[in-house]
């Protein structure tokens, strides 16, 4: 990586965002856990700034993953200049987990990634292989497919629902009329598109026992009213709009 890459500003606000969203995302999963001399990885780094979150909490060493090599030459250059005195702790990867050699890891962390990550069952499987017993995942995400923005725009149907009404040859259609950039499916836009009711099945069938589990986890007044509305049974999905979990290995394989 080239020692004189230039930090963009959009680059630099985004992290900023992070380290105030941060403490909402702790917040949703009850608590930040005692990173006192832990191991940690987070999956989905992005910009950096979870991973600079944990290392000011007394984490030992914390490796960010992350497939966007952008985001990651920015988190490296961001660290070597405002956070040298984490040059030791924090290292940042453009790495798959599977690739990882670390193993007897306390925590895995992930903020706004499990609904970008395909082939979740198998991620799943590779975070309980390296998990310590008791240690633990902590998991955040959203928005889902079938809430009303769960498609993060990229399907360029840009109103509320409007890819979940639709099948995936029809929003892939539509997709390519708009943007010079085409793809055959929803998995090519970054999404994984699963509905709720499979994220509770992998989570439920992955081994590791579930310690926490909130759905529409928001003090907001509209999370709220979704989190009224999803217990019609036939609107569950439709207005469940993120996932908070944590989840603990608790036994040798």
């Amino acid at each position: 990586m080239c020692a004189m890459l230039m930090l963009q500003q959009d680059d630099i606000d985004y992290f900023n965002l992070g380290q105030v969203e941060n403490p909402r995302y702790w917040g949703r999963l009850g608590g930040k856990p005692n990173f006192k001399d832990a191991v940690v990885i987070d999956l989905g780094c992005g910009h950096g700034s979870l991973c600079v979150d944990i290392a000011l909490s007394g984490a030992r060493r914390v490796i960010g993953l992350d497939l966007n090599m952008r985001l990651i030459d920015f988190a490296n250059e961001n660290l070597r200049r405002n956070y040298p005195q984490f040059a030791d702790t924090i290292e940042f990867r453009f790495q798959n987990l599977s690739e990882a050699p670390e193993s007897d890891i306390d925590y895995f962390v992930s903020k706004d990634t499990f609904e970008h990550v395909i082939g979740l069952e198998q991620v799943l499987a590779e975070m309980k292989k390296r998990l310590k017993v008791g240690g633990r995942v902590y998991a955040g995400f959203g928005p889902l497919w079938n809430s009303p923005f769960g498609d993060h725009g990229r399907t360029r149907m840009l109103r509320p629902w409007g890819h979940a009404l639709f099948p995936e040859r029809f929003l892939v259609n539509w997709h390519n009329r708009f943007d010079s950039q085409k793809v055959t499916s929803i998995h090519d836009l970054g999404l994984n598109a699963l509905p709720l009711a499979e994220y509770l099945r992998l989570f439920r069938s992955c081994g590791m026992a579930i310690i926490f589990l909130q759905v529409n986890a928001s003090k907001r007044p509209v999370s709220r009213l979704f989190s009224l509305i999803s217990q019609v049974p036939f609107l569950t999905e439709y207005f469940s709009h993120n996932l908070y979990c944590i989840l603990e290995k608790q036994s040798k394989p």
